[in-house]
């Protein structure tokens, strides 16, 4: 299997720097995401990778062999496309071939291996039809099988799954996760679908406009966002400046002085304090405790296994987002009603604005 370490990696365009100084090590077997919104540099980091750009300045190394301008033939890496990149005019069998063809591997070896990966990828009945006859899903998994069959050092996907419906999506992110561990082989994926990213990764960075804001585990990444940006991204959450004072910290916005039991230790005045929705308390009776507000039912929206409730707080002037699990009709609060909120001080985390 095959490490994969970016040392300072920078590229630019021109005057525009896509990637800055990104310095990343993906370990061996790993199932590693580049996750952003578009144009943050995750896509230019993975074509770096794969050799299809140079960087301008740093190293891309596989374990320990340089191979920062090593042409992609040589990487002895498998990509899956956006678009897929499939020859419409061949068939499943020539699609997935065309790797090995092209590196002189005999005919026999050629025919194992191709049915071999299409018995995995769960297309064998498929090997003679037209890819152009395929449905999408199975598209994808042409294009997964020809990427496998050379058996690549490293898997590079490119937000694969963005052409395809939801549930298609959610029956291929299953595939790609089987198949990466039946192979065991070192995955890097792109995506901007935090879900994607959540649900498949071992471990996640974060980008934005060409920085690496965090890299670690899905539940590090949601429970313990480095800034306001990653806690933004990822998942849904209640937002809010907050300021220093004598007497700790103050939320203009909720008209609140903010308890939180988590540590806080950092001396940047441009801090905004994080509540996921599904974190905060509601309540028809009165509460006790701290960070407790007095709120109007705004709006309700059913989404079939949760409902979101949207808070009017502050004498109106604020909104909070709170997510509960669907629990039937008679559980559901009713818009316009009077409401107590608690935003509990173990899930308020206090994070800094995120530089650009």
């Amino acid at each position: 299997m095959t490490a994969v370490t970016l040392s300072k990696i920078t590229k630019q365009f021109g005057d525009v720097t896509a990637v800055k100084e990104l310095d990343i090590t993906i370990k061996e077997g790993e199932f590693f995401t580049f996750l952003g919104p578009s144009g943050c540099g995750k896509t230019t980091t993975l074509r770096m990778i794969a050799g299809f750009y140079y960087p301008s300045a740093g190293k891309v190394k596989f374990n320990d062999r340089d191979m920062t301008t090593v042409s992609p033939e040589k990487r002895n890496t498998g990509m899956v496309f956006q678009n897929y990149a499939l020859f419409p005019h061949m068939t499943v069998f020539e699609n997935v071939a065309f790797g090995l063809k092209v590196r002189k591997v005999n005919k026999a070896e050629v025919k194992r291996r191709v049915e071999d990966v299409l018995e995995k990828v769960r297309l064998k009945p498929f090997i003679d039809r037209q890819v152009s006859q395929l449905s999408g899903g199975q598209q994808q998994r042409v294009a997964l099988a020809r990427a496998l069959v050379i058996e690549p050092d490293i898997l590079l996907l490119d937000e694969p799954l963005s052409n395809l419906d939801a549930r298609l999506r959610d029956e291929m992110r299953n595939e790609i996760l089987r198949l990466q561990r039946e192979y065991g082989i070192t995955t890097i994926y792109v995506t901007h679908d935090q879900v994607e990213a959540l649900t498949m990764s071992d471990r996640i960075a974060v980008f934005n406009v060409g920085n690496c804001q965090q890299i670690g585990t899905p539940t590090e990444i949601y429970n313990q966002p480095v800034n306001d940006f990653v806690a933004e991204f990822i998942g849904e959450t209640n937002l809010f400046k907050v300021k220093k004072t004598g007497e700790g910290l103050f939320c203009e916005a909720l008209n609140l002085r903010v308890h939180t039991s988590r540590e806080n230790s950092m001396k940047n005045e441009s801090i905004k304090m994080s509540v996921r929705p599904e974190a905060i308390t509601l309540s028809k009776t009165k509460l006790e405790g701290v960070n407790v507000l007095v709120g109007k039912v705004d709006l309700v929206q059913f989404t079939g296994e949760s409902v979101h409730s949207f808070i009017k707080v502050n004498e109106g002037h604020t909104t909070l987002k709170v997510t509960d699990l669907n629990r039937g009709p008679s559980t559901y609060l009713q818009e316009g009603s009077d409401i107590y909120v608690q935003l509990p001080p173990d899930q308020v985390r206090i994070v800094p604005v995120a530089k650009e």
